[in-house]
């Protein structure tokens, strides 16, 4: 989904028009942005967290001549996705095994 996908499908959710939605996601997204790269962590609570992580300067090779090189330390930006959105991607096998042994002993029943 691209950003003008997304645009149409929260328009449809929220019955607001397609010009206000992509005016308050880009809004958001530009605030995101400017809040990360100053250092600040944003938590969407169930969405997800966006900080900026230091990255350690390390040792690399040069592809193309195999040779040493250093690679310097720098900052990257970093998403980790929230307990809701985790489960919802990939539901807890517990939970999934659970469901598939009582549907297992509904059907030895009948």
């Amino acid at each position: 989904m691209n950003k003008g996908e997304l645009v149409d499908a929260v328009s449809d959710k929220a019955s607001i028009t397609k010009k206000q939605v992509d005016a308050v996601l880009t809004a958001a997204l530009e605030t995101i942005i400017e809040a990360v790269s100053s250092g600040d962590k944003v938590t969407l609570v169930g969405f997800g967290s966006f900080e900026s992580r230091e990255r350690k300067a390390r040792e690399g090779r040069n592809p193309k001549t195999n040779e040493k090189m250093e690679i310097p330390a720098t900052r990257v930006p970093a998403f980790s996705a929230g307990k809701l959105f985790r489960e919802k991607v990939a539901p807890p096998k517990a939970t999934a095994e659970a469901t598939e042994a009582t549907e297992a002993t509904e059907d030895t029943e009948e």
